[in-house]
């Protein structure tokens, strides 16, 4: 077994440098953080990008409690058989997550901002959101960050 690095954590997964759940968790917090300062300093555009990843990022590792992974795969490889899960796309993490009917059902108000994201956005002039639909999409996911744990 290999003892890899990632972002200062090690941890070590069969040869294999899949990132572990509570790293992708860790990681998704901070993403959220990071929106929240953004939001503070009228940088609207991008907290609503990093909250799509914090969504992102905690789906992966919804994922990974679903299905008891130790790991999500982070490389080209390791995503060999695995198409369905390289996506960006929160809508098909949800699904893939096992807690879509959860989601959809409970908090739908919620999902239905945060699945308006698309990594596209950072593609958008700045300026193209303004500070209440950031802190709708800092709400949101603050919510639904509660219920994929």
């Amino acid at each position: 077994m290999v003892v890899g690095e990632y972002h200062g954590t090690k941890h070590a997964l069969n040869n294999k440098s899949m990132i572990p759940p509570r790293d992708l968790r860790k990681i998704s917090r901070g993403r959220l953080k990071d929106a929240e300062v953004l939001a503070k300093h009228k940088r609207y555009d991008g907290a609503i990008y990093l909250c799509g990843y914090s969504i992102e990022i905690a789906l992966k590792a919804r994922i990974c409690k679903t299905l008891k992974w130790a790991g999500f795969p982070e490389t080209r490889s390791e995503f060999n058989n695995l198409k369905s899960f390289k996506t960006h796309n929160l809508d098909v993490l949800l699904n893939l997550s096992g807690v879509e009917n959860k989601i959809k059902t409970l908090y739908m108000p919620d999902w239905s901002i945060i699945a308006l994201w698309d990594p596209s956005v950072r593609y958008k002039p700045i300026g193209s959101t303004n500070k209440s639909d950031a802190q709708d999409m800092i709400n949101s996911s603050k919510i639904i960050l509660k219920q994929l744990k």
